[in-house]
């Protein structure tokens, strides 16, 4: 699934959602008449994946907004779009541009997958070979309405697709509790059939669809079943071709990461920027450092997204992810500068060390700096040892188990890069259960998931916005309130369904 340019000869058939209902065109081609082979069925599962890649859902509006709602990140262009600012400082409202765009293409994902699992039903072919396929579509709709509920909460549920406008301009929001539960059968029906392998970690497994399950079960705080499904993970590690990569760096190293065995899930990139929205990585760019040299290209940034200080002096000089984690310097005509002089070189930058993860081993750097060649792992066995940590806690405070866990995703830490000498920390964790462990558990996950769009989720399913908003957090003090922890459905799509 690494290239998208044949994925979307079905796309008249699967941009039916909630912001684009249309009347059903007429053409040669119909869900009627179109799924006739298994073959056909794949290319419809692969539009659900192609639409993954576009712009608005996570390397551009949609992971922006995840980025800029949690504490890791903040604006570095004072002169960005107001709605990036919005989100960054909670004044976002349902006007917001940003997410006016976020939330159509996660539908758009779910109508394809929708269209593929109601086309699977009329293939005459082995059960076996249709639902291995058609679990994909199922493990796509789990994933887009995975993000959507931990986002705006209840939601219009869409099971099947949409054939009827003004039906689908009057369908009712579904509860959250029974989103997650609708999320949990597809992902139970993924694991069920998906392989234990496939050919790329950009094609989920049985094994993603489980480490998925596990996150699904953390954040409704059902921690026994969280607890069972990211054990069973690690119990079937070998089976599933899954470890800690030995040298972090190597995880975001686009030449290197496709060879690790720690990607359990990833959207793949290429390089390639023909196809507009569908195969920009705008990560690159809004990450990086204006006007910075020191990669080659000449397009490093546009110093929109930028890390508060606070982040860095605070984060342990001796593990090794800070190191991998930050851009400390630039390159300016030629010379190289400390991040405490970026700001002199553009007014846009601030003086702060910028997130390397995304910039310094991309690859392919045209289009402006759009095109990358990372393949942007959206889960990894790290995340499941820390899962199956926290977890294991709250079944068993101080379970031993649970701090082997963390142990192990700290030794990576210490060992820094192959062939250095280990450092002396981050020391193993010993001795903590209850909240202590908790408290020690999502800070090693904001560590260690760093600008992988993960902290303002754990911010949101352990409420601790008031926290980390505070005047000691790593932003400083942010007006903040419970009605944050969510965000408005588009006002398009109110004044669409009066029932939203």
């Amino acid at each position: 699934m690494k290239t998208y340019k044949y994925l979307f000869l079905l796309i008249g058939l699967s941009m039916i959602g909630c912001s684009d209902l249309e009347e059903e065109p007429v053409g040669l081609l119909s869900p009627t008449t179109y799924f006739t082979s298994i073959d056909k069925l794949q290319v419809a599962v692969n539009g659900a994946y192609g639409y993954m890649h576009n712009r608005y859902f996570l390397t551009r509006e949609t992971g922006m907004t995840l980025m800029l709602r949690s504490d890791m990140i903040e604006i570095s262009d004072p002169n960005t779009r107001q709605e990036r600012i919005d989100h960054d400082e909670f004044t976002d409202l349902d006007d917001n541009g940003q997410t006016r765009v976020s939330w159509p293409i996660m539908y758009q994902i779910i109508s394809a997958a929708n269209q593929a699992i109601a086309g699977a039903e009329t293939i005459n072919a082995d059960e076996a070979e249709v639902n291995a396929v058609v679990a994909q579509a199922y493990f796509a709709r789990a994933l887009a309405y995975y993000h959507l509920v931990r986002q705006f909460g209840d939601i219009p549920y869409l099971s099947e697709p949409v054939t009827n406008v003004e039906e689908g301009n009057n369908i009712e929001k579904t509860a959250a509790a029974d989103v997650y539960t609708n999320i949990i059968a597809d992902f139970t029906f993924a694991k069920t059939w998906l392989p234990t392998t496939q050919a790329t970690r950009s094609i989920p497994s049985a094994g993603a669809a489980s480490s998925y399950l596990a996150s699904v079960y953390l954040t409704i705080g059902n921690y026994p079943m969280a607890y069972a499904e990211a054990k069973d993970v690690i119990n079937k590690k070998n089976t599933y071709g899954y470890d800690l990569e030995p040298d972090f760096q190597n995880l975001f190293n686009s030449a290197l990461a496709r060879d690790s065995k720690e990607p359990i899930f990833t959207l793949d990139y290429i390089g390639d920027t023909s196809l507009g929205n569908y195969s920009t990585d705008y990560l690159v760019p809004f990450t990086g450092i204006r006007a910075d040299d020191q990669f080659g290209s000449g397009q490093e940034g546009w110093a929109v997204l930028v890390p508060p200080l606070k982040a860095f002096t605070t984060w342990d000089e001796n593990d090794y992810r800070r190191a991998v984690s930050f851009n400390t310097t630039g390159v300016f005509d030629g010379v190289e500068e400390p991040y405490t002089k970026f700001n002199s070189f553009d007014a846009r930058n601030k003086n702060q060390p910028y997130c390397a993860k995304y910039t310094r081993f991309r690859g392919e750097s045209g289009g402006n700096g759009r095109a990358s060649s990372h393949a942007y792992s959206l889960m990894r066995y790290a995340e499941v040892l820390l899962i199956a940590a926290e977890a294991a806690n709250e079944v068993t405070p101080g379970s031993q188990e649970a701090h082997d866990w963390v142990n192990e995703v700290r030794e990576r830490a210490r060992d820094g890069a192959t062939g250095s000498t280990p450092s002396a920390s981050p020391a193993d964790v010993s001795g903590l259960s209850g909240a202590a462990f908790t408290d020690m558990v999502l800070e090693e996950r904001r560590l260690e998931l760093a600008f992988e769009l993960k902290r303002w989720y754990d911010i949101a399913r352990r409420k601790l916005g008031t926290q980390v908003f505070s005047a000691s957090g790593l932003e400083g003090a942010k007006s903040f309130s419970e009605d944050n922890y969510l965000i408005a459905i588009p006002e398009v799509e109110q004044e669409r369904n009066p029932n939203l």
